[in-house]
């Protein structure tokens, strides 16, 4: 087969049919979007390019105080892998692979990313060249050099392949699907035949060694710390290695790992180069092939790179990628958001393996920072454009707002981390936020269009895109939604965490002395109704002791002045504006086990989560009913941009105006009056089935002078209409029916 008909072979097993945006149908405009403006994505802002440096000798000796090894090993379903160790993190994550979702929210979206994103993803990976990268640096490595052959736009387009097979594995890991597997393997082939010798695989350099691509410099790793982005790829070649090899046990891709470790290793390390990672997520990847493998190696390189971020005088450096100061040190987020969570990330796994506490309290700081001044309230992160980062303490603009799905992504990630660390719902409080908001907004609807950046109003000319030429995101979601299960359940002990509501099915092996295992059966409609019946089976004896922790959210509180509705402090829960909760007469949350009420108020007493210690027998069911009222939130004062301005939460989901759904009325001058009495109304046919809100709302002619600074354009529409009702729908759904405006943060009626 000649390289032109394999290629056209690949594109044709690839096809994907396109449909209509969403199930209302209409256009997205995403065929025409401008890629330019999305060019400074995850890892593409440059900085500044200058001849690498060691550290000094006294940097030397603080690296060289390694952590002494570890004793034992043992098998354990760890997140699907073969390696438990003697220190880990205290709370057990129970794995995607554990728990089969068949509800009518989660598990469509699944399905669409296996049967649509995933073969899209592959189809853009061919069709932009990422592929042929691998195919150029083959043939120079076989003596036969492409010389004209054009590199793509960045040196870090191999991670996009990366993260597309490891969402495929992942995919792999639930259902079988021999085409997809055989894809997998052919994309394998030619990721092993672009790696070097010595293990060295960066197909920006390989390609042409005498002349790379412009970022990666003239020998390997001079500019890592600012644009190459070699440890970038390595990291993301880590990560789909140790899921592809947890869905099939073939050691094709674990072992091309393998060998760039072995590389790694020779190179990095006390008493031999120190070098910070400029795109963290290499430490993330280490560590979950140290879970597979027990190569303790991997462990020692991840703390070690993490431990060489430090101010070195290398120009570029700072805190634009978090090296103005050593990490344990740290105590506010600054800079590019993704590299920032997902260094959090890793500095969470590597405190949970050596006990490191400086780790642990320089990431409760940080938390601590962000849900406090930098969070929005749909979870995303990130507020500026520029430089893709944070910005000050409360600066959280709207229309401006960046807020990456890579790094509302890599915020889910940080705070399950916080969460099996620590234990406490507040960190499932904001995962839960993020995941359903600010996360899911990154996907249209049919998974073939993407946000890049999430901004929380739009003055229109936005509009999904089906590829970005920095195309992080896509291959991100990829792997995210193949295994979000797997933020469900946790296990400490006897202790059965329950954090996210889903209907499905789990297998769960607890950590007592048998390793018992148990069925917990899961329905309910969340998140459009707080209604959860779960049912225990599979015990091997007629009862088994262990305690069922079920999260009860904060949004669905009685006593909001007890415990703050938002982790932080940054926004609050005011008043709730549906019907009879209104009114003062509040639904009321219960739990039964066997219809026996085991609180007479969930929403009344509240520590996080309601703990029910039994004696559990086969068929035991456990009903909890959470309230689901329509908040009206407000921010700290200290967020200017949103003086004067309330959003909306039902459940765990924001709501937003968009203008196709509200003809006559300016979504960002609308008014919302204190009084208003909210309708919740579950529409079937609209975007997948959705609960609305019919929101009363006066009207007032000049926008806000503050808000009207937009970066895409004004939208001329009729401001004129006083009164009346604005249409809202959740925050993730909007931008599925072409271009529109789109606000979530409304004028307040006042008194």
């Amino acid at each position: 087969m000649t390289m032109d008909s394999e290629r056209e072979s690949l594109l044709n097993a690839w096809k994907v049919e396109t449909k209509p945006r969403s199930p209302v149908g209409g256009d997205d405009g995403a065929d025409d979007y401008d890629e330019s403006i999305h060019l400074s994505g995850c890892g593409c802002a440059a900085v500044g390019m200058a001849v690498s440096a060691f550290v000094n000798t006294t940097l030397r000796r603080m690296l060289s105080r390694w952590m002494p090894p570890f004793s034992r090993h043992r098998d354990s379903p760890f997140s699907g892998t073969a390696t438990a160790l003697s220190v880990d993190y205290p709370i057990r994550p129970v794995p995607f692979t554990a728990v089969r979702l068949h509800d009518g929210f989660w598990a469509p979206r699944i399905t669409t990313n296996r049967t649509a994103t995933i073969p899209f993803a592959f189809r853009q990976c061919m069709e932009s060249d990422r592929i042929r990268n691998f195919e150029a640096a083959a043939a120079a490595l076989r003596g036969t050099p492409w010389t004209d052959y054009k590199y793509t736009i960045y040196p870090f387009d191999d991670t996009d392949l990366y993260k597309v097979i490891e969402g495929s594995s992942f995919s792999l890991s639930v259902q079988r699907d021999a085409k997809l597997e055989s894809i997998v393997d052919e994309m394998i082939e030619k990721i092993a035949a672009a790696q070097e010798p010595d293990g060295y695989i960066y197909t920006a350099r390989t390609f042409n060694p005498s002349s790379p691509h412009k970022w990666a410099g003239p020998d390997r790793w001079f500019f890592e710390r600012s644009n190459s982005h070699e440890l970038y790829c390595f990291g993301h070649l880590f990560e789909a290695a140790a899921a592809h090899y947890q869905a099939t046990k073939k050691r094709s891709l674990l072992n091309i790992a393998m060998r760039a470790v072995d590389l790694l290793d020779k190179t990095f390390g006390p008493s031999k180069r120190s070098i910070y990672p400029g795109h963290q997520i290499v430490e993330m990847g280490l560590i979950r092939l140290f879970r597979i493998t027990g190569d303790e190696r991997c462990l020692r390189l991840a703390r070690f790179f993490l431990d060489s971020r430090v101010p070195d005088g290398f120009p570029g450096a700072g805190e634009y990628n978090q090296s103005h100061q050593p990490v344990t040190l740290q105590s506010s987020a600054v800079g590019h958001a993704v590299r920032a969570a997902y260094m959090y990330a890793g500095m969470a796994d590597v405190a949970a393996l050596t006990g490191n506490p400086l780790y642990t309290a320089a990431i409760d700081r940080i938390w601590k920072d962000v849900v406090s001044t930098k969070l929005y309230v749909t979870g995303g992160i990130g507020a500026r454009h520029e430089l893709e980062s944070f910005g000050d303490a409360y600066e959280l603009p709207n229309d401006t707002a960046y807020n990456e799905t890579c790094a509302s992504i890599a915020n889910v990630f940080w705070n399950h981390r916080l969460f099996l660390l620590h234990g406490q719902a507040q960190y499932a409080d904001v995962m839960e936020c993020t995941l359903y908001n600010a996360l899911l907004a990154g996907v249209s609807l049919d998974g073939l269009g993407f946000f890049y950046p999430n901004p929380l109003e739009s003055f229109g000319g936005y509009a999904r895109s089906p590829w970005f030429g920095c195309a992080c995101c896509p291959g991100n979601m990829t792997r995210f939604l193949a295994s979000v299960s797997g933020y469900q359940y946790a296990v400490r002990d006897s202790t059965i965490f329950v954090n996210l509501y889903a209907s499905g099915t789990a297998t769960i092996q607890l950590d007592d002395d048998d390793g018992t295992n148990v069925v917990i059966q899961q329905e309910t409609q969340y998140p459009w109704d707080g209604t959860v019946l779960l049912t225990v089976s599979g015990l091997p004896r007629d009862h088994v002791e262990f305690e069922l922790c079920l999260r009860f959210p904060r949004w669905g509180l009685r006593d909001l002045d007890k415990v703050p509705a938002f982790p932080g402090g940054l926004y609050s829960f005011t008043q709730s504006l549906n019907g009879d909760v209104a009114q003062g007469e509040w639904p009321t949350a219960t739990v039964l086990v066997d219809g026996v009420p085991q609180y007479r108020d969930a929403s009344s007493a509240f520590d996080g989560y309601l703990s029910l210690r039994w004696r559990w027998v086969n068929g035991t069911q456990v009903a909890l009913s959470i309230p689901m009222p329509i908040w009206r939130i407000i921010s700290s004062p200290q967020v200017v941009r949103n003086a004067g301005r309330v959003a909306l939460q039902r459940g765990p989901l924001v709501y937003c105006v968009e203008s196709v759904d509200n003809a006559g009325i300016d979504v960002h001058t609308a008014v919302v009056p204190r009084a208003a009495s909210i309708e919740a109304r579950w529409e079937p046919e609209l975007l997948g089935g959705v609960m609305t809100l019919r929101v009363p709302i006066e009207n007032e002619d000049a926008p806000p002078q503050c808000e009207r600074d937009s970066a895409y354009g004004d939208g001329g529409v009729d401001s004129s209409r006083a009164g009346g009702v604005i249409v809202a729908i959740p925050y993730y759904a909007w931008g599925n029916r072409g271009d529109s405006h789109m606000n979530v943060w409304l004028r307040d009626g006042g008194e």
